[in-house]
């Protein structure tokens, strides 16, 4: 049994809630199995020390570093994923879930996991633009061939469009100051660094609140480069059609936004949570909740890995 505060491929990432999440998968003998979130392996391995020698796991990720970790050993020298043959590594973003599976012949799923978090590995690389720690050029691309950047995100997008990404993904109270402020500094310079914008920004947070505010405005700008919401609201739709009867979705959230819409999802069948009822006024969803109350991190994990405070794990059955 993997521990699950093992730290894989090299410190890419410390998978959060690693038991919890792949025992919610209830994995079968000769099942078919998708991480979409595949980064440092670490709930990709749990997955393949519970699958016989017939099952099948397909992994995605688009993120290039992501896929050399499947060419690594693993903890305590265990072999490359490469060399399992049960194991189908997808470079792609997971909002084409639908696609690869039609493409590997694939007739149905028997479960899903998604673990939303953005990999230590992507905080930590200094030159990704993740993090506000360092001086860094704003990229924060979880795909180095996209051409968006968070750059150009500050650097062209109106005003009115720039309080929106901060209000609607960062939950930023001062999100049209704040825009104003933005598009008044680059009227002089543009903005190319991580410490660039938060020298414009930080002016409008109090000192307790810094980092706090600051994390959510990183995060505003990293789900409007990378297109996250609607990606989620993709692969979500795409789990639907692709789970068996009795297959499970397991899915890992760390911020309000993405948790409300996977909560509605499994719940209604749509991220707008629009309940639908036959004539007798029975709920029409394709999914039967497995906890009805959130599975949350130990107090334990939390000590152990800081970053999966905020994480809570949802599971739904496919009716």
């Amino acid at each position: 049994m993997i521990n699950d505060n093992i730290t894989t491929a090299q410190g890419y990432h410390v998978p959060v809630l690693l038991t919890e999440s792949v025992d919610a998968l209830n994995i079968v003998e000769g099942g078919v199995y998708v991480d979409v979130t595949f980064g440092g392996g670490g709930h990709t391995r749990h997955i393949l020390s519970k699958m016989d020698a017939t099952a099948r796991l397909f992994s995605f990720d688009q993120d290039a570093d992501a896929e050399e970790n499947t060419r690594r050993e693993g903890p305590e020298g265990q072999s490359p994923l490469a060399d399992d043959n049960r194991f189908t590594f997808v470079r792609s973003n997971f909002r084409y879930l639908d696609n690869w599976m039609r493409y590997y012949g694939v007739d149905h799923v028997d479960g899903i996991l998604a673990d939303l978090g953005v990999s230590s590995h992507h905080f930590d690389d200094q030159e990704r633009g993740f993090s506000f720690r360092f001086d860094a050029p704003l990229d924060m691309r979880m795909n180095k061939s996209a051409t968006l950047t968070a750059a150009q995100v500050l650097n062209t997008y109106d005003e009115e469009r720039l309080a929106d990404v901060f209000f609607l993904y960062g939950e930023i109270r001062q999100s049209r100051r704040i825009a104003s402020a933005i598009v008044k500094a680059r009227a002089k310079a543009a903005v190319h660094t991580t410490q660039e914008f938060a020298a414009i920004v930080e002016p409008f947070f109090k000192r307790e609140r810094e980092k706090k505010e600051m994390a959510k405005l990183f995060q505003a700008l990293r789900i409007e480069v990378n297109n996250e919401m609607d990606a989620l609201k993709e692969m979500l739709q795409a789990a639907s059609e692709w789970l068996g009867k009795g297959g499970r979705l397991s899915v890992i959230t760390y911020h309000s936004l993405e948790d409300r819409m996977v909560k509605n999802f499994m719940k209604t069948g749509n991220v707008e949570g629009k309940l639908s009822q036959d004539f007798f006024g029975r709920a029409q969803t394709p999914f039967t909740l497995v906890n009805n109350k959130v599975i949350v991190p130990t107090a334990d994990e939390q000590l152990r890995n800081p970053r999966s405070r905020s994480a809570k794990l949802r599971i739904a059955e496919k009716r």
